[in-house]
């Protein structure tokens, strides 16, 4: 089998989709526009450098999502979509995807922005396989049963897009060993996947991973 993983945030799109969305929650008037854009900044800022508690991001990004509940998060996710992220959509991006698709390789999102800021945006590429952030729902006897803040299983940052990916593959019951894999990412933080894949591909690298691209001879793209 051949596997192309594709990170999401910069590296398919040239915006931070999680922090997009909290930038928009503010503009729809969800958060405080001082306080929430200063946490969501500091946030990133942990991200770039990182350093992110991704537990801590989630319980601060979703907590608008949490108040305001399915109905209106829906809406409003899908109003996001019509005016950040399609203008956001470039087709060198949707080529390369839709380019591995058509060789029959199994293509799959990998990212560290939860599962309701990041599925619609998976669907837009046409890509069904999506491994993100997964969110834990309120499934008491009498719960909401929407999210509570809280991450379900393993997610799906730095060390941990490892083993979700080793999991994917378990469950179809392969192994590592089993598949021809390539990886893109404009990220520091999947050096560790990066290491992983037998095909590394930094793609609109950040600073550091592109001087260990450039130091081990790894290719280097620049969709953007």
């Amino acid at each position: 089998m051949k596997l192309a993983l594709f990170d999401l945030d910069h590296t398919l799109i040239p915006i931070d989709s999680d922090h997009s969305w909290g930038v928009y929650t503010t503009h729809i008037g969800w958060t405080d526009p001082v306080d929430f854009t200063q946490r969501n900044d500091q946030f990133y800022a942990q991200y770039q450098a990182g350093t992110l508690d991704i537990h801590d991001y989630v319980r601060f990004s979703t907590a608008a999502v949490r108040h305001q509940g399915a109905i209106n998060s829906e809406a409003a996710h899908a109003d996001f979509m019509r005016a950040i992220v399609q203008p956001a959509l470039k087709p060198q991006a949707q080529a390369l995807v839709a380019q591995h698709q058509q060789a029959g390789d199994a293509v799959i999102i990998v990212t560290a922005t939860n599962e309701f800021v990041t599925r619609p945006i998976a669907h837009a590429f046409g890509v069904a396989e999506l491994i993100a952030v997964e969110l834990e729902r309120d499934t008491a006897p009498g719960g909401t049963g929407w999210i509570t803040g809280e991450i379900k299983g393993v997610p799906s940052f730095r060390e941990g897009k490892i083993t979700r990916v080793t999991q994917w593959l378990a469950a179809r019951q392969l192994v590592w060993a089993d598949v021809e894999s390539t990886f893109y990412t404009d990220s520091i933080n999947d050096l560790s996947l990066m290491e992983q894949v037998t095909h590394p591909i930094a793609t609109n690298p950040d600073d550091r991973l592109r001087a260990i691209a450039v130091e081990r001879g790894w290719r280097i793209l620049d969709l953007f």
